[in-house]
C-alpha cells in the first residue's frame, strides 16, 4: 500500500486491555502544575521496567480545572486495577502533595473507583480533614506551605494499550522527522498518551530474551545493523533507521484516531516506510489494521 508516496505494510498493531485512570493537577501558576505533572509521569515509558505507563494528556485552561486554577490531565495506566491504585497513590503522593500550591482530582467519570486521597490524607498525622461536595470527599491535609487538596477516590476503567506505528527511513534524518511529525499529530488527540520520550522509541522490543532473566529484549528484526546477522530482517535494503511510537489509550476509538493521524503525518513527513508491530495477534485482543486507517491509502 502507498500514502502520499509512502510505502504502508498491509499489517496491523496488536493492542491489548490495561486499566487507566486520568489525574487533573492545578497549581497557583501553569509553571507549577507543569512541573507536578511532569514529576507524577516520570519513569513511566513501559509497565515492563516502570510498573506503569503514563504521560501527560494536555494543559487545561482555569476554566476546566475543578478549583478554577491553570492545570493538567495526565492518564496513568497498569496492568490490573490493584497495580494501578498503588501506583496512583505512590506517584500523587510523591510527586503532587510535594510539589508547591499544587491540589490533586479525580479527572474520569465511572463507576469503578480506587482510593487515592482516602489514603495520602494519613500524611496529615491526624490533623487532616474532609468535606463532601456534589457527594464526593475531598481531604486538606496540612503541609508547610499550607495544605494540600486532594480528592478521596478516583475513576478506573479498562483501556488499551500497545496501539502502535513503526517508522523506517533512509537514514536517522528522514526516521526521526517523520517520527517527530508523527507523534506531535498523535499528542492532539484527547485520552491517549505517548508514554516514551518526546512519544517516540528507538528502542523496540520483542517478547523473551536469549537470557532467562530478561523478559524482553531489543527488537533484532528491525535493527538496521543486524540485518545481515539475523535469521529474518523487517528491515528492507536502503533503510538506515527506524523508531517506534507506542499509543495507550481510555478507548479503543482514541487509540485508532491517534494511528491515523500519525501514519498520515509520517507518510505527509516523507518516511520511507511506515508498518506496525504485533505478535501474530496472541498478545491482544485488539488488532488494528493499518490499511482503511486514512482515507486515500492505495493498494
Amino acid at each position: 500500500m502507498r500514502l502520499n508516496g509512502t510505502e504502508v505494510v498491509d499489517t496491523f498493531a496488536e493492542a491489548f486491555p490495561m486499566w487507566g485512570a486520568r489525574i487533573v493537577v492545578t497549581a497557583e501558576s501553569r509553571a507549577w502544575a507543569g512541573e507536578a505533572a511532569r514529576s507524577l509521569t516520570g519513569f513511566a515509558t513501559s509497565v515492563i521496567g516502570c510498573k506503569c505507563e503514563a504521560g501527560i494528556e494536555r494543559e487545561l485552561e482555569p476554566g476546566e480545572t475543578p478549583d478554577g486554577r491553570p492545570g493538567a490531565s495526565a492518564l496513568l495506566f497498569a496492568n490490573d486495577r490493584e497495580g494501578l491504585a498503588k501506583r496512583l497513590v505512590e506517584r500523587v503522593g510523591q510527586s503532587v502533595l510535594t510539589c508547591p500550591t499544587t491540589a490533586c482530582f479525580n479527572g474520569l467519570d465511572g463507576e469503578e473507583t480506587v482510593d487515592v486521597g482516602g489514603q495520602l490524607r494519613f500524611f496529615g498525622d491526624g490533623y487532616q480533614a474532609s468535606k463532601v461536595l456534589d457527594g464526593r470527599r475531598y481531604w486538606r491535609v496540612p503541609v508547610m506551605e499550607g495544605e494540600f487538596l486532594v480528592e478521596e477516590r478516583f475513576a478506573v476503567a479498562e483501556g488499551v494499550a500497545g496501539g502502535n506505528i513503526i517508522i523506517l527511513g533512509r537514514d536517522v534524518a528522514e526516521a526521526l522527522g517523520a517520527a517527530e511529525a508523527a507523534a506531535a499529530a498523535m499528542q492532539a488527540v484527547r485520552g491517549v498518551i505517548l508514554p516514551f520520550p518526546g512519544g517516540i522509541a528507538r528502542s523496540g522490543s520483542k517478547v523473551g530474551s536469549r537470557y532467562s532473566a530478561l523478559i524482553a529484549s531489543t527488537n533484532d528484526a528491525l535493527c538496521p545493523t543486524l540485518r545481515a546477522q539475523v535469521p529474518h530482517t523487517d528491515v528492507p535494503p536502503g533503510i538506515g533507521s527506524v523508531f517506534e511510537i507506542v499509543i495507550d489509550g481510555l478507548t479503543l476509538e482514541a487509540v485508532r484516531e491517534a494511528m491515523a493521524r500519525g501514519l498520515e503525518a509520517a507518510a505527509g513527513a516523507g518516511a520511507a516506510r511506515v508498518s506496525a508491530g504485533n505478535y501474530g495477534g496472541d498478545l491482544g485482543p485488539h488488532h488494528i489494521e493499518l490499511r482503511g486507517l486514512v482515507p486515500g491509502l492505495e493498494g
